[in-house]
């Protein structure tokens, strides 16, 4: 039922770690291993020594805040400690995560290549210069057939033309998206800038960019459906896994959810997932995965209406209405000149008291 195959992998669920501070050597990988996930992504492995201002990660409650960066630990250490004591046990997919420019790529790639059932590309800190993006994937092609997902950042301009691009240098497919920035913490009492690295800066992600990576996740797959996308950003439920997987998705990551919520959330989700399916009426996740989302777009709607009975008569509607067009009189009154069809009113009722028909 949770089963996908995508390139020669098989996951028994779609639901793996992101690459970061929960996948950083082989003890963190088998414990989320042992948590049920589908795959196991390793931190980012570069071949320079990370400097890394603590503390480093601000926790809010639908955000991460980092400026962390690749994996503390040498190459070295992941080659003759942490990859063969986790492929002793393995008994999943590992996609092992690389970072960043050509150059990297070939140090990296035939060195980790033994270990790897496939790899994930960083393109966080080289631009958006796709032909420079190009020439990685290149440079990784001439050194392993395994299979090659791009993460793209979102400061991406072109996500479409990013697509067709790996493609034809061929990328098996994308991984959407990374963190957002560079964002900004300031604490007004002391003045001064939180978190941030040299410049000042950390990079945003968790639930706060779902929205965003769904619509990054749905542009690639309908620029390239031939591309795998493995989608990340956001994810925090089951629900949240079966938007991506219909957004276009073969699998999802999740990592700052965790973070916030702790790490028992990868185990959560994947006992949810069957009911969540369920209750949506699909049979399996590749059903959601074949599933084509459509667009019912109007341009005319009905002024809202009241449900009565359900009106707990909060007045939210009334404070929230941008255009004024919502009166508290013996009952919530909508005012059909003066309404602009827009919804707000439907989305914000605590108790679904009112309704907008076509």
């Amino acid at each position: 039922m949770l089963k996908t195959t995508f390139d020669g992998l098989t996951l028994e669920n779609p639901l793996m770690p992101a690459a970061g501070p929960l996948v950083g050597d082989d003890d963190k990988m088998r414990f989320l291993r042992e948590e049920g996930c589908g795959a196991i992504i390793s931190k980012t492995i570069s071949t320079k020594d990370p400097h890394i201002p603590k503390p480093c990660i601000y926790g809010d409650r639908q955000f991460v805040m980092n400026s962390e960066l690749w994996s503390e630990h040498s190459l070295s250490t992941w080659l003759h400690d942490f990859l063969p004591s986790y492929q002793k046990d393995n008994d999943r997919p590992l996609i092992i995560s690389v970072g960043y420019t050509k150059e990297d790529m070939e140090i990296l790639i035939p060195a980790l290549d033994p270990f790897a059932d496939a790899f994930e590309v960083s393109t966080h800190y080289v631009g958006t210069d796709l032909s420079v993006i190009a020439g990685t994937i290149d440079t990784i092609r001439k050194n392993t057939n395994k299979p090659v997902y791009m993460k793209i950042s979102p400061h991406i301009p072109n996500p479409a033309g990013f697509a067709h691009m790996i493609k034809e240098h061929g990328a098996n497919g994308v991984v959407a998206i990374n963190s957002l920035g560079p964002t900004m913490m300031i604490d007004i009492d002391s003045r001064s800038i939180q978190y941030g690295n040299e410049q000042g800066f950390v990079w945003t992600s968790g639930p706060v960019i779902k929205h965003l990576a769904l619509a990054v996740v749905y542009t690639i797959k309908k620029a390239e459906p031939s591309l795998t996308v493995i989608g990340v950003g956001g994810i925090a439920s089951a629900d949240d896994v079966i938007e991506f997987l219909l957004a276009g998705a073969s699998a999802v990551q999740m990592l700052s959810a965790a973070l916030i919520k702790g790490k028992q959330l990868y185990k959560k989700i994947i006992e949810d997932l069957p009911k969540r399916l369920e209750a949506h009426g699909f049979h399996s996740v590749q059903e959601v995965i074949d599933t084509t989302l459509t667009n019912d777009v109007k341009y005319k709607r009905q002024v809202p209406e009241l449900i009565e009975e359900k009106c707990i008569k909060c007045d939210l509607c009334v404070q929230v209405c941008p255009y004024f067009a919502i009166e508290m009189k013996d009952k919530i009154t909508f005012d059909a000149k003066m309404c602009f069809e827009c919804g707000l009113c439907v989305t914000k009722c605590p108790t679904h008291a009112i309704v907008m028909r076509d």
